[in-house]
């Protein structure tokens, strides 16, 4: 995944817990910006490689994505 998405998504998150609707609302908001695939595939593929945490929450009917330091962390230390 490019950093530059990385850090999109990052900057879209802020210190936030959001759903997915509201990730994809807050990035063409800040940005123009709509990612070229569905964003819960690329938000799952970020999950998987540490760069954002994510959990189904029923409350939300869906699931809620957020980066903490230790994702960042993580990124970070991949490069």
């Amino acid at each position: 995944m490019p950093d530059d998405v990385v850090a999109l998504i990052w900057e879209a998150l802020g210190n936030d817990r959001i759903t997915t609707r509201e990730a994809a609302d807050r990035l063409e908001y800040l940005f123009g910006y709509r990612c070229p695939d569905d964003l819960a595939k690329t938000l799952s593929k970020l999950r998987k490689a540490g760069s954002v945490k994510g959990e189904i929450d029923m409350d939300a009917g869906g699931w809620m994505w957020w980066a903490d330091e230790e994702c960042k962390k993580s990124r970070n230390q991949g490069e």
